[in-house]
């Protein structure tokens, strides 16, 4: 089998736990990995994987496990008891796979500003100071600004390879993520126009353990729906997968 469904694959139970240990078997093994893992390439997570997370979700997180089925990579969305605990009495959980893209992708940041003008009247009427302010915004979601999410994207495209070897031959793979932990509400699975997220690997340094981290980065694409001429797509661009190792805070199971 060389394709695999984007949207509608569900894996069950069993194989998921297989595909997590034929991952972690890998690990160490760098040509293994270098076969499985094109770094231009992506996932891509459907409305109806994004409907069936929030329908079961408990927890502020959300658990991504990476696994190899049918050699291929994939990702796998676990829900997460509200004591923060893997929910793995399901009969089959959403999976995404490894792919390329089919098509071209617009990351698109919009910021609005306000001016804020001030103007002081003396006690006599006379206008005695004027200013005119430019106030940055502040956004009501946590929007990874859309340069960095670009250079963490390249850095990965560019240096993953590289990163990877370094990982499997002088540490063993004992460094390499095997899940990462996504904050629920970032996933905006309660947006009702939101159509489907592409998510690519990417390359960032990480102050607190100074080292360069591989992190999922979500581009979300949503439908207007406003717009009753058509189908106007929009993506926002957010970051915030935790990788585990070597941020494993969570009970998990």
């Amino acid at each position: 089998m060389t394709t695999l469904n984007r949207e509608d694959y569900m894996l069950p139970h069993d194989q998921c736990s297989v595909a997590a240990a034929t991952w972690n078997e890998y690990l160490a093994k760098y040509s293994k990995v270098g076969e499985l893992i094109p770094t231009n390439n992506i996932f891509e997570i459907s409305r109806q994987h994004l409907d069936w997370m929030k329908n079961n979700s408990q927890y502020n997180e959300f658990c991504i496990e990476v696994g190899v089925h049918e050699a291929h990579l994939i990702l796998i969305f676990y829900p997460m008891s509200d004591t923060g605990r893997k929910i793995d009495d399901k009969e089959a959980y959403p999976f995404s796979v490894l792919c390329r893209l089919d098509r071209d992708i617009r990351l698109q940041e919009v910021q609005e500003y306000s001016i804020v003008k001030n103007a002081i009247l003396s006690k006599d009427l006379q206008n005695v100071d004027k200013e005119a302010d430019m106030s940055f915004p502040v956004s009501g979601k946590p929007i990874l600004e859309q340069d960095k999410a670009l250079e963490a994207i390249e850095k990965w495209r560019d240096e993953g390879m590289d990163w990877f070897y370094r990982e499997c031959t002088e540490f063993g793979g004992a460094r390499i993520f095997r899940r990462f932990y996504v904050p629920t509400e970032d996933l905006c699975l309660n947006n009702p126009g939101l159509t489907n997220i592409v998510c690519s690997f990417g390359l960032k340094y990480n102050d607190v353990y100074e080292r360069m981290l591989v992190t999922l980065i979500f581009i979300s694409f949503n439908q207007a729906l406003e717009n009753v001429g058509g189908v106007e797509l929009e993506s926002n661009t957010y970051d915030w997968a935790k990788p585990c190792p070597p941020i494993c805070r969570i009970p998990y199971e």
